[in-house]
């Protein structure tokens, strides 16, 4: 009887996949490969004419066995395209200069020990370097007469330290090996630097006010994602030692200052509500300039706003917001609180710009078959114009997966969103296996946009795969309800309505519930192992950056301040409500894992550390479940070398082939190693 039933599921997967590949025999489907090398767009500027248009475009080198970002420059009517700078190792945050004869961009040259700011003629030419600071630079912003650019870099490591750390005497204490990161500026005709800020305090954000005369900052004691919780809104004068206005004095972060066009109100966002009370959707907060009460400007939406800038006038406020599976431009009147929708669609609006002296708006839209052209419409949403092409051959080359939202009751009742992708031979009425994909966060949300190639969800459709991605409780973009659900309790509702949502499809007659896998990455690996001591329903999971023990984890993670309200405080303060730590960590319930299990993680993560994928790996080991553990050297939370990479893609997928379908999966290779690329 066990050969006959391995046998069908043997026959029922070529099928699978013999149908899948028959569908799509006049155009492929895509490769692991070809997904990684899809390039990315992004950090799109309009020129101050609003005639040309810089962005800058990545694409991967095998090579060199990472991703290699340059500039370039089209017309704003997707004429004249321009491929302005080649440096072997890329270049980054393009910026016009106010009369738009110059451009500014961050690169790391090779004669060169940090990241420098380069100037090129917008005519064309060699870049030419402009500073040589001790430290890399970061967030270039021209000054509105072009005389000054300013930018943030951290303080250089004393002289003392270096011969120290030379000789290798390079104890350090931990939590305290940073130096401090200040804002500075440079003149742009003789290249002397001005010190702005300086003392025993970071600025992590800043932006430069319409006339130029004005600073709006973010300030912390630190740069350590830790002290989150203690970083605040000042304002100052665009002068060396100017004194600091501190504008807010509240528990939790604020991001993004922007000072109104008359420099009398700062707007900032901050994920609280009107009392200061964090963990809430992002909303958008204005404080006046010469201190005062903030006040809560958009505790009206259920959205969630994810950047804010004033109008021209200051009159209204333009804002980009997640809405659950779609991102879109917004603009709310500061007066009367009404808001205007200023672009629509199954798609997510990404890197987005406005440019008050062109009076237009330049973003990257995304859709599930298109990662993100740039394109323009005016400051009123209107006009909305296609500028880039970048993407035209993936719909001429390859066959794409179909994309819908979905919408199923979770166990209370409450209404949940997700996207179904359909695979490549999708025939109405046919039963297909499932890979259901969490996100991370879990303050997110997945959108009707490109999903590339960390999910790779156009070789699971090419492979006869639906894919489901719900945005269970605790996603943003639904009200501060859905988002506080994992608010005293993580494991609530969440992953009853991933289950659900399951259960919907297979109601429906789509999903083939005998042949289902589990996959996610961060919140979307907290998930997996949360799921896996829930359900034995799935054949096979994959848990990538997973937290096992919440106890354990709260320690060992760069960032505490968003978890606390998961379980009503610390583990270590008096009377810690380790009971509700311990009750939602997977680890507690390991023994009742069935479902086989690979766990991947970087060696440098420091947000979910490497040892929380071992506690769940022996655990699963010890318990006799089939199990192993990758790890990928030198990485972080995010996998970034190309190579690890596909690894993380191809022993993903083996696994889900074996334990679905007892088949045999043919790992795909680095070009390299097929054409000495």
């Amino acid at each position: 009887m066990k050969q006959r039933r391995a046998l069908l599921a043997g026959l029922a997967a070529t099928a699978v996949l013999c149908a899948a590949s028959g569908a799509a025999a006049q155009k492929p489907a895509m490769s692991i490969v070809d997904l990684i090398n899809v390039p990315s767009v992004g950090d799109a500027q309009l020129s101050p004419d609003g005639r040309q248009i810089l962005y800058v475009r990545s694409d991967a080198n095998w090579k060199r066995n990472r991703t290699i970002s340059h500039i370039w420059r089209i017309g704003a009517d997707g004429a004249g395209q321009v491929h302005l700078t080649n440096g072997p190792d890329g270049e980054s945050s393009p910026r016009w200069s106010p009369d738009g004869s110059r451009i500014a961009f961050l690169a790391q040259r090779a004669d060169a020990d940090n990241r420098q700011i380069y100037l090129i003629p917008n005519a064309g030419g060699e870049g030419r370097s402009l500073t040589d600071h001790a430290t890399s630079v970061s967030s270039i912003t021209w000054s509105p007469d072009g005389r000054w650019i300013y930018f943030m870099a951290a303080d250089a490591r004393p002289d003392s330290l270096e011969k120290r750390l030379k000789a290798r005497d390079d104890v350090f204490a931990f939590d305290e090996n940073y130096e401090q990161s200040h804002l500075w500026r440079v003149d742009v005709a003789t290249g002397a630097e001005q010190r702005l800020t300086g003392g025993d305090f970071s600025v992590l954000e800043y932006a430069l006010s319409r006339d130029g005369s004005m600073i709006a900052l973010e300030r912390g004691p630190d740069p350590l994602l830790g002290d989150l919780r203690e970083r605040e809104v000042y304002v100052m004068a665009a002068a060396p030692d100017a004194e600091m206005r501190q504008l807010t004095h509240n528990d939790v972060p604020e991001y993004g200052p922007q000072l109104s066009p008359d420099n009398g109100t700062v707007l900032f966002t901050a994920d609280s509500n009107d009392k200061f009370v964090s963990y809430y959707n992002d909303n958008i907060f204005l404080v006046p300039a010469a201190g005062g009460a903030a006040r809560m400007l958009t505790g009206d939406l259920d959205y969630e706003v994810n950047g804010a800038e004033w109008t021209r006038t200051g009159d209204g406020i333009f804002f980009r917001a997640n809405t659950g599976v779609r991102q879109d431009l917004f603009r709310i009147d500061p007066k009367s609180g009404r808001v205007t929708q200023l672009t629509q669609g199954d798609h997510a609006v990404g890197s987005w710009m406005y440019s008050p002296a062109a009076r237009r708006h330049v973003v990257t839209i995304s859709t599930p078959v298109n990662p993100g052209e740039v394109w323009v419409m005016d400051e009123a949403g209107k006009g909305l114009r296609q500028v880039t092409s970048v993407y035209d051959y993936l719909a001429r080359d390859f066959t794409l997966a179909r994309a819908e939202a979905v919408h199923w009751k979770g166990d209370d009742g409450v209404t949940v969103e997700g996207i179904l992708y359909y695979p490549l031979d999708y025939v109405q009425g046919r039963r297909y296996p499932l890979v259901v994909q969490t996100h991370g966060g879990p303050a997110a949300s997945d959108k009707l946009s490109w999903a590339g190639s960390s999910n790779y969800v156009q070789k699971l459709a090419g492979m006869g795969y639906m894919v489901l991605k719900p945005n269970y409780r605790g996603s943003t973009g639904y009200g501060d309800a859905f988002l506080r659900d994992m608010v005293g309790h993580y494991y609530h509702e969440a992953h009853k309505d991933v289950m659900t949502g399951v259960d919907y499809l297979i109601s429906r007659g789509l999903v083939d519930g005998d042949h289902m896998a589990k996959m996610g990455w961060s919140g979307g690996g907290h998930m997996t192992d949360k799921i896996i001591t829930y359900t034995d329903r799935f054949k096979a999971a994959a848990s990538g950056a997973g937290a096992a023990n919440w106890i354990s984890m709260y320690a060992q993670s760069d960032v505490r301040f968003y978890r606390t309200p998961w379980f009503g405080g610390t583990p270590w303060q008096k009377d810690a409500p380790i009971d509700v730590y311990w009750d939602n960590s997977p680890l507690k319930d390991a023994w009742k894992v069935k479902t086989p299990t690979i766990f991947l993680v970087g060696e440098q993560d420091h947000r979910v550390p490497m040892p929380q994928s071992v506690e769940m790996y022996r655990a699963l080991k010890s318990n006799g479940v089939p199990t192993h553990l990758y790890v990928a050297p030198r990485e972080p939370h995010g996998w970034r070398e190309l190579r690890h990479r596909l690894f993380k893609a191809n022993v993903e997928l083996s696994w889900f082939q074996h334990w679905l379908w007892n088949t045999d999966y043919t790992w795909e290779k680095a070009p390299s190693e097929d054409s000495g690329a």
